[in-house]
């Protein structure tokens, strides 16, 4: 019996026409496995209503959401500290939309109890639970048992704010901690594999992770996660195989093209915003990326794969991609070998791959620890 395949994308913002066009370059690599979990960063929606809490995002056009399926995403992750920025109307046409196109997803519902839910998902024979959590706030987004919103572990900050983007977020909160083991123990019960999606870290910072991060993802697995996904800080951050499982700590963008970074805009926060950023985190972006002005180190993009074998092993690689101006994802050809050799020297690192054939990319398969 052949390897399921899974692959791993990262933030996800069509909000500039033609979707299908900016997914084209990747979509023959997601078409042809066997599920395809992205993160999907904002609402798709019509809502104007903006959220306080963070620099809101705009949503989306929700027929957005059908090039994804045409593409081959299959199910999205959601908790993350954008979600809510069209408030509940936003959240609700999001959650129909992804249901129109039978997306699976999990980490954002009309109660907290709707957003710990995992999503349950047919691979092969097998069943895999998909869960999603918002590790950076802002607490306004989270969901509570009467309010809409995401799943989350609440991190703490450590000027005794409350848990927001632009602190630093350091401690765990216990109880908050206990929960997600709880539900990922729980799910473990119920399929056959488990994947942990984490929102979490700092953005627009290359090899950089937050104290947290390791503590969080490896406390995950040690609940019974096989993988972990992270994403959040809009570029691609390490890769750790704890006890035999993959901690992907950044996937980087998925297929981010906005123009909600531009520096002019009418929108005054959105735009001070985009200067504030380059200051914070010492960066210019490469004006050749208008729909994608993030650090120059985001051109190299990663989709992690998993092989989910018939006697449940898991091995765990990754697609090198690159990111063509003005922000479109595609096979990294050439480039490859030089993307795989960054990702495993930023931040956590695992041991040097082993090169494999892929249709429309060459894939890179982690050597276990």
């Amino acid at each position: 019996m052949a390897a399921d395949e899974i692959l791993l994308l990262g933030d996800l913002i069509l909000d500039v026409p033609e979707p299908d066009h900016w997914l084209s370059g990747i979509a023959p690599i997601l078409r042809s496995v066997d599920l395809v979990i992205g993160h999907l960063e904002v609402p798709y929606t019509t809502s104007q209503e903006e959220m306080p809490g963070d620099v809101p995002a705009p949503g989306a056009n929700p027929l957005h959401l059908d090039a994804m399926a045409r593409a081959g995403i299959g199910a999205v992750s959601m908790a993350g500290n954008h979600m809510m920025d069209c408030g509940v109307p936003g959240l609700a046409e999001t959650i129909a939309g992804l249901d129109r196109n039978a997306i699976a997803h999990a980490g954002a519902g009309m109660s907290l109890s709707e957003a710990r839910r995992p999503a349950i998902l047919t691979v092969g024979n097998r069943k895999l639970a998909l869960l999603s959590y918002n590790c950076v706030g802002p607490e306004l987004c989270w969901a509570g048992e009467d309010r809409p919103g995401c799943a989350y572990v609440n991190v703490l900050a450590t000027d005794g704010g409350p848990s927001r983007p632009q602190a630093t977020l350091r401690d765990i909160d216990p109880a908050s901690l206990a929960a997600m083991e709880a539900d990922i123990a729980a799910a473990r019960l119920a399929a056959d594999g488990v994947i942990v999606a984490l929102h979490k870290g700092v953005t627009h910072s290359p090899a950089t992770l937050a104290a947290y991060e390791r503590p969080l993802a490896q406390a995950a697995i040690r609940a019974g996660a096989d993988a972990v996904a992270g994403h959040h800080a809009h570029v691609a951050q390490g890769i750790e195989i704890f006890e035999g499982k993959p901690i992907f700590h950044g996937l980087g963008n998925g297929c981010v093209v906005t123009h909600a970074l531009a520096p002019a805009q009418d929108h005054p926060a959105r735009a001070e915003w985009a200067q504030r950023r380059k200051t914070m985190f010492g960066f210019e972006p490469d004006p050749a990326y208008p729909l994608a002005p993030f650090h120059p180190q985001a051109v190299n993009g990663m989709i992690g794969r998993l092989l989910w074998h018939a006697d449940g092993r898991i091995e765990a690689g990754l697609i090198p991609i690159w990111f063509e101006p003005p922000g479109r994802p595609v096979p990294a050809g050439d480039k490859a070998g030089e993307i795989a050799r960054y990702h495993l020297t930023s931040g956590a690192t695992a041991r040097l791959p082993s090169l494999s054939a892929m249709d429309d990319g060459r894939a890179y398969m982690l050597s276990p620890l």
